[in-house]
């Protein structure tokens, strides 16, 4: 039985015991994380293109997060398609351009991060795999309609549909917006700690983890408000840590 750790960037993830775990998937920069608890580099990392799209300073906290670390496969998950007219839409995604597979792995590639393989799916293909393992629950799609899942359950997704494992254990979610790399800005700009993914991510863990056996979380959050069946993390030791100061510490901004 292969499995695979999907690491949320939660602040001091309740992780499974070092020899539980054969391979690591990650969102964002929580690779950053898995450096800080000695874990292995991530085979499948999930990042958002918003993260290159200089928008917002919660994006290049995460940017700098990702320095010098390396994943196998990178998907680059884009943001809905423009709406409007063909005109309206095509001056839209030239004002997206920094969001662009091309532009997001040549700002990758300066920060010094490293992967073998860049997938730049549609977001309708990566809709269509989330649709196919949820069986196309309708409150689901609803949902989805309005709010994308987050790139850890989507990284949960890519990872149940890779074939490569059969169990699944997540770590480091909390449906909140906090960063163990970083204070995360947004938190002070909405006056909260909530993700606006978070009813469309329980719904969707709850579906899979009524149709897929072996999903498992060490998160108590995650068990209570999706449903996930629990897994105790053991006593994590400090000097399994690397790289454990945060960025706002060392003067990153």
């Amino acid at each position: 039985m292969s499995t695979l750790l999907i690491l949320g960037s939660k602040p001091e993830p309740a992780l499974p015991a070092p020899g539980a775990i054969d391979a690591v998937a990650c969102a964002n920069a929580s690779g950053r994380s898995a450096v800080r608890h000695g874990l292995p580099d991530p085979v499948i990392t999930v990042m958002s293109a918003v993260l290159t799209s200089g928008h917002k300073a919660a994006n290049d906290l995460a940017l700098e997060a990702l320095r010098g670390l390396r994943t196998g496969q990178l998907y680059i998950y884009p943001r809905p398609e423009a709406e409007g007219s063909a005109l309206k839409r095509a001056w839209r995604e030239l004002r997206r351009y920094r969001m662009h597979p091309w532009y997001f792995k040549r700002r990758l590639r300066a920060l010094d991060y490293g992967f073998d393989e860049a997938i730049a799916w549609s977001r309708e293909r990566y809709d269509a795999l989330m649709r196919r393992l949820t069986g196309g629950d309708p409150a689901v799609a609803e949902l989805m309609a309005r709010k994308q899942p987050s790139t850890g359950v989507m990284a949960l997704a890519i990872g149940l549909a890779d074939g490569r494992f059969d169990r699944f254990v997540m770590s480091g979610f909390s449906f909140e917006i906090t960063h163990a790399y970083a204070h995360n800005p947004l938190i002070d700009e909405a006056g909260s700690t909530r993700s606006k993914h978070t009813e469309t991510d329980i719904a969707i863990l709850r579906c899979l983890a009524g149709r897929h056996a072996g999903i498992f979380t060490t998160e108590p959050t995650v068990h209570e408000r999706a449903g996930l069946p629990f897994l105790p993390a053991p006593p994590r030791e400090q000097g399994n840590r690397r790289d454990a100061a945060p960025l706002a510490a060392q003067g990153a901004s």
